[in-house]
């Protein structure tokens, strides 16, 4: 029903790019050659997906990964943010742009289904109540949503909250990012899940995904993947 939906609403209104108004590609909202132009994160490590300067004929480690392993498992982020994918995002959390939570979950969803297995569950990178009051949404939840129907994974939206408001972590320094961050989450009800994945919109150090990573293996979590539109 839900093919048959889209297959009726492309003919009648064909997807436009959301970055040049040109006709969209393979019912995106994103023209073939503004999907060419995202830059890629293809050569990075397997446990953070920070990128490397050079290419490896098999998974690696970073080092700080390898001297500081972070409590979450794996990471999936197929782009950098930079370019038109910092737009993307950007204009997302900053300006309630809900169709480019449509595209970026779409993508994602699309990496996601041939380059790893799926867990049992999906879980938002969860706001703060003051953040959500003054943004108004939860991007994160917002492209969790395409995931969760796209890959027919349920989404728990209420297993953990983050009880302290911490400071933007834009601003600081991967010390700093580390003090903010800890003690800011906390699970509230019981976990059924052995493998389960973090979704948010980007990753600069991972101090915020391996926090609540940690929380969730305290709680019974075997196996925590994290999954995010890009990476800085």
């Amino acid at each position: 029903m839900y093919n048959w939906l889209n297959i009726i609403q492309n003919k009648l209104l064909p997807p436009r790019c959301i970055l040049c108004g040109d006709q969209g590609f393979d019912d995106l909202d994103l023209c073939r050659d503004c999907f060419a132009d995202l830059s890629k994160n293809v050569d990075c490590c397997y446990r953070c997906a920070e990128s490397f300067a050079v290419t490896f004929n098999s998974p690696q480690l970073c080092g700080r990964c390898l001297k500081s392993p972070p409590h979450f498992d794996d990471t999936h982020a197929p782009f950098l943010y930079q370019g038109s994918m910092s737009y993307l995002v950007s204009q997302l959390k900053f300006n309630k742009q809900y169709k480019n939570a449509r595209l970026l979950g779409t993508i994602l969803a699309r990496h996601l289904q041939i380059s790893t297995e799926l867990p049992e569950c999906i879980i938002p990178m969860p706001l703060h109540h003051n953040r959500y009051r003054e943004r108004g949404f939860n991007q994160s939840i917002e492209i969790s949503r395409h995931l969760s129907r796209q890959l027919n994974i349920p989404m728990d939206l209420h297993c953990c909250i983050r009880h302290r408001d911490t400071a933007h972590q834009a601003s600081l320094s991967a010390t700093e990012r580390l003090t903010n961050i800890s003690k800011a989450f906390s699970v509230v009800k019981p976990l059924n899940y052995q493998y389960v994945a973090i979704v948010d919109d980007v990753m600069t150090t991972g101090a915020t995904a391996s926090a609540l990573a940690g929380v969730l293996k305290q709680n019974g979590v075997s196996r925590v993947d994290i999954w995010v539109c890009s990476r800085a």
